[in-house]
């Protein structure tokens, strides 16, 4: 009696999963990245998880971003005779904030609690320790932000 209704629910759970309200529908995700709960991803953003992507809870990528896992350089300027397609897994950790246009490629890793500043491109394979402010192109460590986040959230400059 109730099996027509399993079928209809079932078909609402999915629409609604595709309908989530924390990823702009203006993003493009490719792949399976596991993706972390309270992230926030913005308009016109490309999330790859085709090489393995993890983003930690409470992550915020703004919009245009790139977060790529794969990189086809050496199959292109070897005239496809290198024909692999190389990947490496990024791994944006928790608490972190991705500005606007900045791009995460391959195999990085970046702390929890770090912010990569609008237009930065964060190299392949570089490891950013938490609580990093990363700025530039090529992207580089420009301090920590412990202590901000602290005067931040209490009001009061430590000493």
């Amino acid at each position: 009696m109730f099996e027509p209704f399993k079928s209809l629910w079932s078909l609402v759970a999915r629409l609604k999963e595709s309908h989530n309200p924390r990823y702009n529908a203006h993003c493009w995700i490719a792949g399976n990245p596991d993706i972390g709960e309270n992230v926030w991803i913005g308009a016109f953003t490309l999330i790859d998880g085709l090489g393995g992507l993890k983003i930690g809870r409470g992550t915020d990528i703004s919009s245009g971003a790139h977060i790529v896992s794969h990189s086809t350089v050496w199959r292109c300027v070897s005239e496809r005779r290198f024909s692999i397609i190389e990947r490496a897994p990024i791994d944006i950790g928790e608490f972190c904030f991705i500005g606007e246009n900045a791009t995460v490629l391959r195999g990085a890793k970046i702390g929890h609690h770090s912010i990569v500043g609008a237009g930065t491109v964060v190299t392949e394979f570089m490891e950013v320790p938490p609580y990093s402010l990363i700025l530039g192109v090529p992207g580089r460590i420009v301090r920590s932000i412990k202590d901000d986040i602290e005067k931040k959230v209490t009001g009061n400059p430590k000493p």
